[in-house]
This record gives structure tokens, sequence and C-alpha cells, in this order.
């Protein structure tokens, strides 16, 4: 293995020779050694009645002095009219490329151009825009629209260069129905205007996967002094109860991992369309309304989000085969979070669900599968394909690995010099290795892990009998009542009054390798886990009642695969009904009924599941 750390770095070392910055990233036509955007000055038009964008982006360039072209990304995008910075017409071609890559969209560059300007409209079926009927809101008076640009569909709402490894700032001029808010990931305004215009400044440098916009009927509320919500006027109030300590999180984490950077720390709650948990938006997260569970007990989703303010946002993954470092890292960062706000009990539960389900999805890929390394090669596909819990889990789990060496404060100090250091740059996996060598092993001289490192980063699988180090099982309690039941005792013996919502998870895990599945509608009549208003626990029991058929729970269950379009909480339950044909063809209903309030990137992983 340590042969092949070394090829890496040898590699790495031998490109980075050259003059320029920039890595080869075989997702975006863009050729930033030739020519590169620096700013961007955005003008768009949002016309709900047709579901398009009209938009002119102005992009100014740096190029080298033999540069003939520049090259953008663009997927379904009408382009009108190219010019350069006096108006004269500039020619270009829109190669195609394939299909989740759209076009190279080329446009010649005469010595003297220093700005294009691209005036163009989206496409009827651009991948990164959601329209929301009105009746699809929580508030149901307005439509609304959001973006989600990640991995690559910012090109199909903006002609750009579509690659993590390149960054630029921007201004925008954004033109909406006059009763309707517009917020991006930039300085937002916080009340409607007259006009239906806003205007937006993003000072700190982004790669485009982090533009974002949406529009709707929105108000805005403050938490704490730099932190506040974005809801529609239905949803305020629950929004800012349940994330009333967004504040002490900020605080938290600069205590932790060194100054925020980024102003405000705003939190937009979207429709239940929305596919993700979070979307890690500079100065405004996009997040699920299935956190809101009015107990405060889903709020580390919060946390993860925040922590991207570092992890992935100020420091970036230079290509998709380098996601580890934006995932693994925030989902350590997080959980370092948690553990200062809600104590240490809180993260390892979090944590050893999070081993389980990364062990459950290497035993799907197989053992000796590509996608179970750190470093990824996703050459010719589609970046999406690969984006499992691998990155998040595995990645977490190496740098818990690393911490257990040092300890949490010099952990802690190592990476605020990792992100001070590569603060608005984007890396790649072997960048980080050098700084760990130079920073952590050499420093403390813990230089024995190398070779480990290097087998948790190139290797497929996680290191043989490795396992998370607790100081006891951080669901004794619930094993415990697993015992318990198993001996017979009545279920209303079971003390639960304040079990968590991961041991709530954890005990449905549980019913899924005992004897006690014969026992699903007592525990269901006790406990009344159909009824559930939470949808961590909802989602694993319609799992549990899809794979055995307790069709007891499917009315409930099929509310809440038509309500909710997260995909983390629609897959495994399609997963499980489509194993035996009448759960097929039930499966197939509903998502008909539900396809139009699903994501595309939701769309996309049921059809998966459902194809023939």
């Amino acid at each position: 293995m340590m042969r092949l750390f070394s090829l890496h770095v040898l590699l790495f070392l031998a490109a980075s020779t050259r003059t320029n910055a920039y890595v080869s990233d075989a997702h975006s036509a863009a050729k930033p050694d030739e020519a590169v955007v620096t700013h961007l000055n955005l003008d768009l038009v949002i016309d709900f009645s047709l579901q398009k964008i009209i938009g002119t982006a102005t992009w100014e360039i740096k190029k080298s002095a033999h540069a003939k072209q520049i090259h953008f990304d663009a997927n379904g995008l009408l382009i009108r009219e190219i010019t350069d910075q006096s108006g004269q017409k500039l020619y270009y071609e829109l190669k195609p490329r394939n299909e989740y890559l759209g076009d190279d969209l080329s446009i010649d560059l005469p010595e003297s151009v220093k700005r294009v300007t691209i005036r163009y409209e989206t496409g009827k079926n651009a991948y990164a825009l959601q329209w929301v009927t009105a009746q699809q809101t929580s508030g149901k008076q307005l439509p609304f629209l959001y973006t989600q640009s990640q991995s690559i569909a910012a090109r199909t709402w903006l002609p750009c260069q579509d690659s993590p490894g390149i960054r630029y700032t921007y201004d925008a001029t954004v033109t909406v129905p006059k009763e309707m808010l517009v917020v991006m990931s930039a300085e937002n305004p916080t009340q409607k205007n007259s006009s239906g215009t806003y205007k937006f400044r993003m000072r700190q440098s982004i790669p485009a996967y982090l533009m974002a916009l949406a529009a709707g009927d929105l108000v805005f509320e403050a938490v704490g002094k730099r932190t506040g919500i974005y809801a529609e006027p239905s949803t305020i109030k629950s929004a800012v109860y349940e994330f009333a300590d967004m504040e002490k999180m900020l605080l938290t984490a600069e205590k932790l991992f060194g100054p925020y950077r980024w102003g405000r720390y705003d939190v937009l709650v979207m429709p239940p369309s929305f596919p993700f948990g979070g979307m890690e938006n500079p100065r405004i997260t996009f997040a699920t309304p299935t956190v809101i569970a009015g107990d405060r007990s889903l709020v580390s989703l919060i946390a993860h989000e925040l922590a991207h303010s570092w992890s992935g946002n100020l420091v970036t993954n230079a290509t998709w085969n380098d996601f580890w470092l934006n995932e693994g890292f925030t989902v350590y960062l997080e959980r370092r979070i948690v553990a200062e706000l809600y104590g240490q009990a809180f993260m390892e539960m979090e944590a050893y669900l999070g081993l389980n389900d990364l062990k459950e999805t290497i035993s799907e890929l197989g053992p000796n599968h590509p996608d179970s390394q750190l470093k990824l090669r996703l050459d010719g596909r589609n970046p999406e394909d690969a984006m499992t819990d691998v990155a998040y889990e595995k990645g977490f789990n190496l740098l818990t690995r690393l911490r257990l060496q040092v300890g949490n404060k010099k952990f802690d100090r190592f990476l605020e010099k990792y992100f001070n250091h590569f603060a608005f740059q984007s890396i790649v996996t072997e960048q980080f290795i050098l700084f760990m060598n130079d920073q952590l092993l050499n420093k403390y001289d813990i230089d024995y892990m190398r070779s480990e490192v290097d087998h948790w980063i190139y290797a497929p699988d996680l290191p043989k009998d490795y396992e998370l180090f607790y100081a006891e099982p951080p669901f004794k309690k619930v094993d415990e009542a697993v015992i318990q039941l198993l001996t017979g005792d009545n279920l209303n013996r079971l003390n639960t009054k304040n079990w968590s919502t991961y041991e709530w998870v954890h005990f449905i895990n549980r019913l899924d390798t005992t004897p006690l599945l014969i026992r699903i509608p007592e525990i269901d009549n006790v406990f009344k886990l159909t009824q559930s208003g939470n949808c961590e626990i909802q989602s694993a029991w319609y799992e549990l009642a899809a794979k055995y058929q307790y069709k007891e729970a499917y009315g409930n269950m099929e509310n809440f695969l038509l309500r909710v379009g997260r995909r983390k909480y629609l897959r495994p339950i399609y997963k499980q009904l489509a194993q035996t044909p009448s759960g097929k063809e039930l499966a197939i209903r509903i998502f008909n009924e539900a396809r139009d309030n699903y994501h595309p990137v939701s769309q996309r992983a049921i059809e998966e599941i459902l194809k023939p």
C-alpha cells in the first residue's frame, strides 16, 4: 500500500509543478489553463407561467497569452447571443458531450476580449430547477422555485465553468412576481419590496455548484445576531423554535475550528419535495422541513450544513473524485459540534448508526467495489451515481481514527490550520495527505499511521476488524429493553419515556434481527410508531413495515411517500416494497401519483429501483 500512496503523491507533485493550479476535471468542458472565469454579473427574470428563467450572464475572464477560446458547460440551455465587453458578437459553438454532461459551449476569444456576455433561457426540463405549485407548498398561496446545483446541475440554469475546482465571485439582479421574495447564496434581503426586483452580492469566491436561488412566499425572522430563518409564513414559527440553537452552533464551531468567514448564516426551510436533508449553499442553507419534529431532536442536520462553511465551502473538493474531502470532514465537524452542545453520548449514537449504514452500503456494493474507496474514480460516470454514504461515514471514521492518536485539542488545532491554509481554495486528496504528513503525522510522531491512512483512502472496504471506540455501547438502554422483550416481558413495562430519536431508530432496526417481528402489531399498538410525527422514526418504521408487509402501516406509509421528497427516506421504503410483486405494484402506483412532487434527483433514484 505504501507504494500506492507514493505513486499517488508523486503524480500529484509532478502535476503541481506546472504553472497553473488547476486540476483536470472530467466532468467539465472548462479548460481553465487557457481561460477561466473570475467574476459573474447575472441578471435573471423568473417566469413562473412558462416555468423558465431568462438570463444574461456577464463573465469577467482571465486568459493565457495563447488562449483562442473559452469553454463553458451548458445543458439544455437556449443560447440567444454572446457578445464581448463592447457589444461585438462572438462566434460560439455548442458541442454535445453526453446526457448528463450536456454541451461544451466554446466561445472564440479575439485578443481584446476581457468579458463575455451570454444571453440565454433555461430549457423545459432543467435538472437543477424545481417548480413547485402553490398547492405543493406549506402555505398553498404562491408557487415556489428553488435550484439544486450540486453536483453538475448548475449548467442547466446558468452557462458556467461547472467544476468545483473553479471559483468566482458574483453580483446578481433577479426579478420575480411582486408578492414574492428571492434569496440566493449571497447577501440577502430580509423583506419583500414593491418592485419584485432584488439585488445580490457574493464577495467570497465559490464554485458553480454552490450557486443557489429560491423564490416564493417567504418571510424572515432572526434567531441570533448572525443567524436567522427564511420560511413560508405558515412554517416560520415552528422553524424558529426548532432551530433556536443556531447561534450557539455557530459560536461552538468557531471555538473548535476557527472564524466563520461568510458573514451571516441563515436557513431557508424548503417545500417538502426538497430531495436532500440540506444543501450547504454559502450564507444560506436550504433545509428540508422533515427536520421540524417539534422537539429539536433532528437539529444535527443544521450542525452538518453549518460545518460545510468550513469543509466544502471554505476548502472544497477540486473534483468529485475527492468528494470525501467535503463530506467526511463535514460529518466529523458536525459530530464534534453536537458532542460539545448535546453531549458525547448523543454524538456516539449518531456515529454508531452511521457506521452501520456504511457497512450496509459496502455490503450492497461488494467489498472490492471501487466506490467503497474514499478517493473515487468517476471518469465516464455521472458523479451522482457514486455519492453514497462512503464519503460521509468512511471519511468520518478515518478522521476519528486520526483524532484518537493525538486527542481532541491537537486534532482540532490541526483542522483549524488546515482550513486557514487552504481557505477559499479547491484541493485534491493528495494535497490533504501532504499537509497531514507535515502538520500532524510528523509533528506528533505518529508516522506509523501513513500506511493505514493510505489504506483508508485508496483501498475499498473498511480496514479489517475496524470498530469505533466507545466507553460503553451507545445504545445500552435500548439493547437491554430488547433483551427484556425477548424474555417475554410486557411492552408496557419498558421505560421509553426519555428515548431519543436515535434510540427509537436503533430499536426499530433491532426488531429486524430478532424473533420480536411477530410482535410488530403489539409494538405498534403500544408505541404508536405508525402515527409518529418524527420523519426519522417514520422512515425506519415504514421500511420495516414494507419489508414484512405490515399492512396496518400502509395507509400512513403511502401518505408519507406522497408528502415527502427527501431521497434518504424514499429510497429504502421503495426498495423494500419492490421486493415482492404486490409490493412493487403498490410502489409503482404511489410513485406515479407522487412523481411530479419529487425533485428529479429523487425521481431518478426511484426510477432505478422500479425499472423492469
